[in-house]
């Protein structure tokens, strides 16, 4: 049996990525407009994140992509933070501690990139990722930094790198 493994997007990931991220989305109840589920670079994330100091992650389960994340520079900020950036599991990821592997890989890459802070938006519904977001020093904060487009995401965080 292979081993599980975290590693950068490739070309040929483009698709399974884009359904992941669509079918936790769908499952969650996230609405369409105003999230991630919109965003025209869904369909197209290697090309997405093949720029400077930015980078997208997949979690490898034997050939088949069970979970993603990434982290680039906060849109429309002019600080030097980036945001976490599309972070969805399916079921088969959950509850295996990949999820914490998966921040640390974001997180340390983002340190490795030179940023300051780490911004996120989610939903107020998905308390599972704010745990693992608080357990991984996330902190809430009052009003949304930048303007990601997500304007259905109420919850914002942040951290210190």
């Amino acid at each position: 049996m292979q081993e599980v493994v975290i590693r950068e997007i490739r070309p040929s990931d483009n698709d399974e990525v884009a359904r992941v991220v669509r079918e936790v989305l769908v499952e969650m109840g996230v609405p369409k407009v105003g999230t991630a589920y919109a965003d025209a670079a869904l369909d197209q994330m290697y090309e997405t994140y093949n720029v400077p100091r930015a980078t997208y992650f997949v979690i490898d389960d034997g050939g088949k992509i069970i979970g993603c994340a990434g982290v680039a520079q906060l849109e429309n900020y002019d600080g030097n933070v980036c945001e976490l950036q599309k972070m969805y599991f399916l079921k088969a990821a959950r509850g295996r501690g990949l999820g914490a592997k998966m921040m640390e890989t974001c997180l340390e890459r983002a340190r490795e990139f030179g940023f300051e802070k780490c911004y996120l938006e989610t939903m107020p519904y998905m308390e599972d990722a704010q745990k693992l977001y608080k357990k991984s020093g996330f902190e809430y904060i009052d009003a949304p930094m930048g303007n990601t487009g997500h304007y259905s995401c109420p919850v914002w965080m942040l951290k210190t790198l």
